[in-house]
């Protein structure tokens, strides 16, 4: 016991001792002390942030092999692998530069291309934060391989993905959010809201998602020559709400990451996020019970993601009141949505456009509405002209990419390669070996089969609404 209070009197004189030697805090001092420290958590979160929306990869590969067929399993892992990696190297050498770098017109960034911007011995915030924009850039890429799922050519998608990660995507993200870091967008200089994304992102694949959709044209068997829809079901439903529920938790480094900032203001972005995506959820669902007179699980999902979608523009401006009520509104919405691109025979396998096209612009509209410092008809006109900017440029030029490919490489597989399944004729493989696959919506269901609702074919009963794919 005494050796014991020895050694402690002697380890509190010798710290004493190395006290007294430092020289006194000071104000400046101190604050210098506690900005390292926010610097440094607000490192930390910003990656981990990041990490989390570079989880959203898995989610999404999981949901768009689940709402499809399992012929093609394998190309849709390939196709998701290969949006984050094709991805990261076209936004390093130029998206970054195109969206970031300093502008004198407010239109694209002319520098920081390569990540130039970095010095070994200068601020490295620019890794943090090119880590963080890089997987917002694959987001909006992998959003596109949805809509275009089971008919097209890895070549071609291969080159697809370049553009929008490394063109597309990034001028207009230059617009919005270049003074992030050395730019300057025009129409952030409005004051346009869109803290997270919803246009920045979601609505930018989306729109690119359809004009794909339109040059591909719908995928074999989906539509009958008198002009029925006929339902083609995806082969894995618990495959699908995993990957909803993992991009449920992404959304939670998707918009509380956005600023890029330790602090107190993540709470109310967190709540936001949450309480939107479950309100879009129970929307949906009720929706779509009152429409086909079943509880469907591919609209349930879809509303979900609708609600996640919608609040993700004004995530940090809206109370959590008024997120309820931009979920309610995405989660009906991507019902109405949905039915409508398949009337008018847009084949979106995964309800891409509608989830993040449309939610999107509404939930870029929502954000102006319900802003906490009230609304104005400038607000509103500002939040309509970025929706709009965001169409009139994404939209077409996407067409006009699609077209080229189909042009030269070539956009869809042919109808004989479709119906063996891109596994086999695209990458030589089979996602399930052992077992027997069957083709849904081709030869392998009867008429009166083909025509149920998903959940209604599932239980023997015959529907007559139109097929509910995923999101």
């Amino acid at each position: 016991m005494r050796k014991l209070i020895l050694s402690l009197l002697i380890t509190a004189l010798s710290c004493t001792y190395v006290w007294a030697g430092d020289p006194e805090p000071t104000i400046l001092s101190n604050k210098a002390a506690i900005d390292l420290v926010q610097s440094h958590a607000n490192y930390l979160w910003t990656l981990v942030a990041a990490c989390l929306v570079f989880f959203m990869q898995a989610g999404f590969a999981m949901v768009e092999a689940g709402f499809t067929r399992a012929k093609n399993a394998v190309n849709i892992m390939m196709k998701n692998l290969m949006d984050f990696s094709i991805g990261s190297i076209a936004f390093w050498a130029v998206g970054f530069g195109l969206m970031f770098g300093a502008s004198q017109t407010g239109w694209f960034g002319t520098s920081g291309f390569f990540l130039s911007d970095f010095a070994p011995d200068g601020d490295p915030w620019v890794l943090a934060f090119w880590m963080f924009q890089v997987v917002f850039a694959a987001t909006a890429a992998t959003i596109v391989s949805g809509a275009m799922a089971e008919r097209t050519k890895f070549q071609g998608y291969i080159f697809y993905s370049i553009f929008i990660s490394g063109l597309i995507y990034p001028v207009f993200g230059s617009w919005a959010w270049g003074s992030l870091f050395n730019g300057s967008g025009w129409l952030e200089g409005f004051g346009f809201i869109d803290f997270a994304g919803s246009t920045v992102v979601h609505s930018v694949g989306g729109w690119a998602a359809l004009a794909g959709a339109i040059v591909l044209g719908p995928r074999l068997g989906k539509y009958t020559k008198d002009g029925k829809i006929k339902p083609i079901l995806g082969h894995n439903m618990p495959l699908a709400a995993l990957g909803v529920f993992i991009l449920w938790l992404g959304w939670f480094g998707f918009n509380p990451g956005s600023t890029t900032t330790a602090d107190k203001s993540i709470a109310m972005i967190f709540v936001n996020t949450n309480l939107a995506a479950a309100a879009g959820a129970i929307a949906a669902l009720a929706t779509s019970w009152i429409k086909f007179g079943k509880s469907e699980i591919g609209m349930s999902l879809n509303g979900a993601l609708a609600g996640l979608v919608g609040i993700t523009a004004g995530c940090a401006n809206v109370t959590p009141n008024s997120a309820i009520i931009i979920g309610l509104v995405a989660g009906v919405l991507v019902v109405f949505s949905v039915i409508f691109f398949d009337k008018i025979k847009v084949d979106d396998p995964v309800g891409a456009i509608s989830v993040h096209g449309v939610c999107g612009a509404w939930g870029t509209l929502a954000a102006g509405i319900f802003n906490i410092g009230g609304t104005t008809a400038k607000i509103i006109g500002v939040q309509l002209l970025g929706i709009s900017a965001c169409f009139l440029w994404v939209f077409p030029a996407a067409f006009l990419l699609f077209k080229l490919i189909d042009k030269t490489v070539g956009l869809r597989v042919s109808p004989e390669e479709e119906l063996a399944g891109l596994d086999i004729t695209e990458h030589g493989g089979n996602a399930y070996p052992d077992f027997e696959v069957m083709t849904y919506g081709g030869s392998g269901l009867s008429e009166s089969m083909a025509g149920m609702q998903p959940a209604a074919a599932a239980a023997g009963l015959s529907s007559t609404a139109p097929q509910t794919e995923g999101v």
